[in-house]
């Protein structure tokens, strides 16, 4: 029985944050359970990318498990990876409440968490006791009150802490929640910031660790071409596109007008679907083979998975289809891909 499906109606009339809590509670207990069920994946799917091995090549993108608290679950469903985050350096509680809305009609999703953060050294407590046999990756941002002058220090701080325990890490600089942080996708800002990680990467002896850089949604096509070239340019191992958006514009009418009156924050799901995608083609296209990329941003079937890894990506990640859908999403996409005709 899909025990999601069961609960579901319970779950979407609470208030969205509530639910949350109250699902990773119980998701808590699940991990506990000794029975949790072992995913048996198709060989087919087993993948290479960014110099490492994945049963397969969805995983879970960062900010549904910003603690690395469910990481047996996410092994159980199938993931090959989990990307945990956005981890700051130091505690912080997000912006005030109400701050995630759901709109299942459309498959929409708007949050304006702020990096809520148990901070860097409460997760990576946590992640030296993760699970054998999934790659995990860890999201990282700087703190609110941190003025973007002293960003790089914020990172590399939470870097310390996150890198040793995971696989890959990834920088957010992408999230519109958090004052002035889309800045640092500017390529002034940039190359300093990742050759300022760069650094500290090769201090600390990781320097096979991937390190990638989560991209927005809504750079112009011109600048996306730019931040490719600094990317490149400076040595990192991948780019991830694409975080949410803040344009209202992929929602369609009454609906937008509604989505509007909750103010400020990024949209995912179903209607991010198509900007992204044009987006990640755009990177692709400037990439040219130089960096994998990873795709995120309105990924919801096997279809969707499917296409973005037949336009080039390496490795893909859902997050808000699986709020509305439930874990057995997982299986499905999984079932779609290996009936697909090329290798994986």
């Amino acid at each position: 029985m899909d025990l999601y499906g069961a609960l579901r109606p319970l779950i979407f009339r609470l208030d969205p944050e509530t639910a949350h809590n109250l699902t990773f509670w119980m998701g808590a207990r699940a991990c506990a359970w000794p029975w949790l069920p072992k995913p048996a994946l198709p060989a087919s799917l087993r993948c290479q990318a960014l110099g490492l091995s994945f049963p397969t090549p969805l995983g879970l993108a960062a900010g549904l498990d910003k603690g690395a608290t469910l990481l047996p679950l996410w092994k159980s469903l199938g993931f090959g990876h989990v990307e945990v985050g956005t981890v700051t350096p130091r505690p912080q509680p997000g912006n005030p409440k109400p701050r995630i809305f759901r709109f299942p009609e459309a498959g929409l999703i708007l949050n304006r968490m702020g990096f809520n953060s148990e901070g860097a050294e409460v997760v990576a407590a946590r992640l030296r006791r993760r699970p054998a046999g999934l790659v995990v990756g860890g999201n990282l941002g700087k703190n609110k009150e941190t003025p973007e002058a002293d960003a790089l220090n914020d990172y590399r701080a939470a870097y310390r802490l996150i890198a040793p325990q995971v696989d890959y890490i990834a920088l957010n600089v992408s999230s519109p929640n958090t004052p002035g942080l889309r800045n640092l996708q500017a390529p002034e800002a940039l190359k300093p910031l990742l050759a300022g990680m760069l650094d500290l990467r090769k201090e600390m002896g990781l320097e096979r660790q991937p390190l990638l850089l989560k991209l927005a949604p809504d750079l112009a096509p011109e600048d996306l071409d730019a931040i490719v070239e600094v990317a490149v340019a400076a040595g990192i191992s991948g780019l991830i596109a694409t975080n949410t958006t803040l344009d209202r514009g992929v929602v369609q009418e009454p609906l937008r007008a509604f989505v509007e009156s909750k103010g400020a924050g990024g949209l995912s799901g179903v209607p991010l679907k198509d900007k992204a995608r044009q987006v990640r083609q755009r990177i692709l296209a400037a990439l040219a083979g130089r960096l994998p990329l990873v795709a995120c941003g309105g990924l919801g079937s096997a279809a969707d998975v499917q296409g973005a890894l037949d336009d080039g990506a390496a490795l893909a990640q859902v997050y808000s289809a699986l709020i509305f859908e439930g874990p057995s999403l997982v299986g499905r996409i999984h079932q779609g891909l290996a009936e697909h005709p090329r290798s994986h």
